[in-house]
């Protein structure tokens, strides 16, 4: 879809409103990753995430077909907004509030591209990694689930705090005590990354 590179994602959902996938497909394209990877990361489990990434999709693909779609804000945005909201509905269905552990092989890191540097570099690296994750997996809910939204699925603390329905302040909060959280276990660890 190269001639969509260059497309606004307006006009793309315009395009798509009036029939043309491709325009579709170059807007999935755009943020597949981004999305999928804060369901996985909310879940924690690779085929759940995977069926709510595709429920989202579905809802958005409902959504511009009905005319219901308000192009106020960013499409990124709202569709993340969606993919919150379907896990925050999982977990209420299951009645229990979403954890972020590890200890399964995957991590919050796993989707980083290690450097194809040397062998002893990605190895250096992974376990760097490893050893966030497990000091990422000690921390309150709201921090973990903060520092994830800002750092791996690159929101804004605007964006952030319209998905977690929290105050923009509230939001700068959870990530600055989650990172002072994170240090102090570093320091408690001795672990030097």
């Amino acid at each position: 879809m190269y001639i969509y590179k260059q497309t606004s994602d307006s006009e793309l959902i315009k395009l798509f409103s009036e029939g043309n996938v491709n325009a579709f497909e170059e807007l999935t394209l755009r943020y597949k990753d981004k999305i999928y990877s804060s369901i996985f990361y909310l879940v924690k489990d690779k085929y759940l995430a995977e069926d709510i990434f595709q429920d989202v999709f579905y809802k958005i693909i409902d959504t511009i077909h009905s005319k219901k779609y308000n192009d106020e804000g960013k499409f990124v945005s709202w569709a993340m907004r969606i993919a919150h909201n379907m896990c925050v509905d999982h977990f209420r269905k299951i009645k229990r509030k979403p954890v972020i552990h590890t200890g399964d092989g995957l991590n919050v890191f796993d989707w980083i591209q290690v450097s194809n540097d040397n062998m002893e570099e990605k190895i250096i690296r992974s376990q760097s990694h490893d050893r966030i994750t497990s000091l990422l997996s000690q921390l309150p809910d709201e921090q973990k689930e903060v520092i994830i939204l800002r750092h791996f699925a690159d929101l804004s603390f605007k964006e952030i705090a319209e998905l977690t329905n929290c105050s923009i302040n509230t939001a700068l909060g959870r990530m600055r005590y989650g990172l002072i959280n994170l240090r102090k276990l570093m320091t408690e660890k001795q672990i030097a990354i």
